[in-house]
């Protein structure tokens, strides 16, 4: 009967875990689209009530010229792009932000679970050091990807743990 709980939990932390992480990334992308808003909101107010910011630009379009000249510089005319930016028809390359997150999450679930329920929570420390070890390049050069890493992590572990503990109380006493 122990092998049928050990087996149940390892099914429930490591593979329902994934839309509990995936409504945490939901919660926070929207907690994080609230600040924005809010802040965006808080700039416009702060704009409109500044004098100073009260400027007025010569539109290229309507006195006919194709470019004008702004303390010895050339600017582009409306709807151009910047002679050093990407051209109109060019997209830039998308990347995926932590790539195979969701296998490792998995992974990560199961190990979690399993050194709880093996009694050996100092386990733990290295899955976290090996996982943190992993992905330590794109952490370090990008914060979004640094973001999801704290908060699915913390997620994972949280719910493989609570997981893990709850089975272990309730049924392998």
């Amino acid at each position: 009967m122990t092998a049928f709980w050990v087996a149940v939990a390892l099914v429930v932390a490591g593979f329902a875990g994934w839309p509990v992480t995936a409504l945490v990334f939901r919660l926070a992308r929207t907690i994080d689209d609230k600040a924005d808003a809010a802040k965006a909101a808080e700039e416009t107010r702060r704009l409109e009530q500044d004098p100073s910011a009260d400027v007025t630009v010569d539109n290229p379009s309507v006195t006919g010229a194709a470019s004008q000249a702004v303390d010895g510089e050339l600017t582009a005319t409306p709807g151009q792009p910047a002679s050093d930016g990407p051209a109109a028809g060019q997209a830039l390359p998308s990347q995926r932000i932590l790539r195979g997150g969701a296998i490792i999450g998995v992974l990560e679930r199961l190990g979690v679970c399993l050194a709880i329920l093996a009694g050996q929570p100092v386990a733990i420390a290295y899955i976290v050091a090996i996982k943190g070890l992993g992905r330590f390049a794109e952490l370090k050069e990008t914060p979004v990807a640094a973001e999801r890493f704290i908060i699915g992590t913390l997620t994972s572990m949280l719910w493989a743990a609570g997981t893990a503990a709850a089975v272990r109380v309730i049924f392998l006493q």
